[in-house]
């Protein structure tokens, strides 16, 4: 800046030096901007008294008036920018239920994600995490201890798998379980775990029984309930706790796992769908890590490894089509419950499987992947692919599409949410492309899928919306399960809690606003009358 001097106009001006500009605090301050630049731009100079006096003035005017237009582009752009932060723009409607335009973010594409979301991606920091973990665990180095919740089922089991294919490189701390005690005490005499849950508390005498059948001297630590699922999260030192337990019930273990400051292999997804607005300050507050297990998400994470900051453009879902992808639209009121049972390329449990058919784990998982890495709604797009090859894809600010190919097999997504970032040797199948032949893809069909709207208009309105979503399908999948409903009649279910919500929706909700819309969601689901024949 030059000097202003003391009003004598015909003092000798300083030689301009370079200009600096700071902005501290908040960049919205329109009322301010006017008079700031006033103030730049017409700032009485000092009359020159030789040629050099009048070049070097003339220089200091070009340099302010490049300092203002400048301050106007940063104001404009942040301020665009902080329009999109805030709450979605709701103009559409799905049968009664708000829907966000996609119009606000579709007409302006600002590369990368708009937050930081649970995965260890996006940021600075993630990418020096990543770095460092890969110095740490180079081969012989590499060794973790695990907990797993929902051992007994199709993921607790998968990862003990692979546990036993390298079982120099794991150690099992806890295990936790629903009802099965014949393989829970399998599990118990094979991997001695130290502590344990049962669900069912009415089970512990049958499993001690069992364990004393099995020659088990050595019992571990038993506990029952949903606590008992708590204590198992978060104890000992366990490194990683996977989470696969189904539903809502996960949500409270996983809280424990993180504040215990364990990192979360998560292949429950209802942790994310429904405590998403809790479970993001959770693992910046305790600095743990949340690496996803389900392969959709994981083909994700595993796409966007070395990608900086910034050069995230979008989410490409892949979806299967599920049980009902080969049939016409017309023939759904048909459908039986072992129907939609028949999952044409993975074998997963009944609840997942249900949610494949209805496509209501794609949107489930777009609401997920919202959380994980930050990306705005418009930004993650669904997919049909049949194979069931390409797991999901992303695209990056360039226009490159990077993908993760696999047979479909969950055990490759579960080992890297394990094992992030090392990459464990393992005696599988490689993938054959030319054995393959071919790779299809098609769009989805909204009318065949209406429960992809759903969630879509759930994560659009954000807050408890999401909460009530998913507790709402968990127990329409529940009630067709027990034959209370017709297979058409999940989305109406759905819809109907939607649209009672809508007008308590809590923005920021707390882990009890989170409980609470929950359980009101169940109940409101159950009052439900299904109109179609149920078969």
């Amino acid at each position: 800046r030059e000097s202003e001097g003391s009003g004598d106009h015909t003092a000798k001006a300083k030689p301009p030096t370079r200009p600096r500009l700071a902005i501290t605090g908040s960049l919205r301050f329109p009322s301010q901007l006017g008079p700031n630049l006033r103030r730049m731009m017409y700032r009485p100079i000092p009359t020159p008294s030789s040629r050099r006096s009048v070049i070097s003035d003339s220089r200091s005017m070009l340099v302010r008036v490049a300092c203002a237009f400048g301050l106007v582009a940063v104001v404009a752009l942040c301020t665009i920018r902080g329009s999109n932060l805030q709450a979605p723009i709701r103009s559409q409607k799905i049968g009664g239920v708000n829907r966000a335009s996609r119009a606000g973010l579709r007409n302006l594409k600002l590369p990368g994600a708009y937050f930081e979301g649970a995965a260890p991606v996006n940021t600075k920091g993630s990418m020096t995490e990543t770095y460092q973990r890969s110095l740490d665990t180079l081969g012989a180095n590499f060794h973790k201890k695990i907990s797993i919740l929902g051992s007994t089922g199709s993921i607790g089991t998968q990862t003990l798998e692979i546990v036993d294919t390298h079982p120099d490189k794991f150690k099992v701390v806890g295990l936790a379980a629903g009802s099965n005690v014949q393989v829970l005490a399998d599990q118990i005499a094979k991997y001695n775990p130290e502590i344990i849950s049962v669900l069912d508390a009415s089970k512990v005498d049958e499993l001690k029984s069992i364990l004393s059948a099995k020659g088990v001297k050595k019992l571990p630590e038993i506990l029952t309930g949903p606590e008992g699922a708590v204590e198992v999260a978060k104890y000992g030192d366990a490194e990683t706790v996977v989470t696969g337990i189904v539903g809502c019930a996960g949500l409270l273990p996983t809280i424990a796992a993180i504040k215990a400051g364990k990192d979360i292999a998560l292949a429950n997804k209802e942790t994310l769908i429904s405590g998403g607005p809790v479970i993001l300050p959770l693992l910046k507050e305790y600095d743990t890590k949340c690496i996803p297990a389900d392969s959709e998400h994981s083909a994700i994470f595993q796409s966007i490894q070395g990608v900086p900051p910034g050069g995230l453009k979008k989410i490409i879902l892949t979806a299967s089509g599920g049980a009902f992808r080969d049939w016409d639209a017309k023939d759904l009121h048909k459908v039986k419950l072992e129907d939609a049972l028949k999952h044409p390329n993975w074998a997963m449990g009944a609840k997942i499987t249900i949610d494949s058919a209805t496509l209501m784990n794609k949107g489930l998982e777009v609401i997920e992947a919202h959380y994980l890495f930050g990306t705005p709604y418009d930004d993650i797009d669904i997919v049909i692919h049949p194979q069931s090859i390409i797991h999901s894809m992303i695209e990056t600010s360039d226009t490159s599409v990077i993908a993760q190919l696999g047979w479909p097999d969950m055990k490759l997504p579960i080992l890297y949410s394990i094992t992030w970032p090392y990459r464990m040797p393992m005696p599988w199948e490689s993938l054959d492309l030319i054995k393959l032949g071919q790779l299809t893809f098609k769009a989805p069909d909204n009318k065949k899928y209406p429960c992809m709207d759903l969630a879509y208009a759930a994560g659009r309105t954000g807050g408890s919306m999401t909460t009530a979503l998913n507790a709402a399908n968990e127990q329409a999948v529940e009630m067709f399960r027990q034959h209370k409903i017709g297979y058409l009649d999940i989305p109406k279910v759905i819809e109907s809690v939607m649209e009672g919500h809508k007008n308590e929706v809590v923005n920021k909700p707390s882990l009890d606003d989170i409980l609470n819309t929950d359980n009101w969601a169940r109940e409101f689901a159950e009052t439900y009358k299904s109109t179609e024949l149920v078969v």
